[in-house]
């Protein structure tokens, strides 16, 4: 990984996106790990974690994860889960970060150095192209370790620097032992 020491940076994670390709992986994360490891790569500004919630449910299988990386130094971002029916009749939901995410990446910018993408989402090609525009170092954070690969190879590319999820497993992945309520999953 290439990053500088006095580089100022911000993690921006798509809480679904991420959650994918580590299942992919067969890991969970470990959230309190990764902060630690990105804070020794440079100085750490912020981390954003973005995920869709559904609201209407009693008990959301992603509010103790939000309740802890909220307590734990991540800012979260959160919407209510939207849900439809598509044109063949199924109840259908999504929860689309996209917009929110590159925002608050557009906004960060201007105090960072190097902004770190945790998606291989090829909607995000416009924002690290425009990032890159404005003299910041973008590296985005994926895999091309599962089938099919979690991202794709403009969105790889394009990137100042591409970090396969699978490489920093040995750094951020949970102890399958450890009975850490909320610091791993999506």
């Amino acid at each position: 990984m290439l990053f500088y020491p006095k580089e100022r940076i911000a993690l921006f994670i798509d809480g679904a996106n991420l959650y994918g390709a580590a299942k992919g992986l067969q890991f969970d994360i470990d959230y309190k790990r990764m902060l630690e490891v990105f804070a020794r790569k440079g100085v750490l500004l912020r981390a954003y974690y973005y995920t869709a919630i559904a609201e209407d449910q009693e008990f959301s299988p992603l509010r103790p994860l939000v309740d802890w990386l909220d307590y734990n130094g991540f800012t979260v971002v959160t919407k209510p889960l939207k849900e439809f029916t598509d044109s063949q009749g199924r109840r259908r939901v999504k929860g689309n970060m996209d917009i929110e995410l590159a925002i608050d990446a557009m906004e960060m910018a201007r105090t960072c150095d190097h902004i770190v993408l945790f998606s291989g989402d090829a909607d995000f090609i416009p924002l690290v192209t425009s990032l890159k525009r404005q003299g910041k170092r973008v590296s985005v954070v994926s895999t091309i370790r599962t089938q099919p690969a979690m991202i794709g190879d403009e969105l790889r590319r394009l990137a100042d620097n591409f970090i396969d999820l699978e490489d920093l497993k040995v750094l951020i992945a949970r102890d399958p032992d450890s009975r850490q309520t909320g610091a791993s999953g999506s």
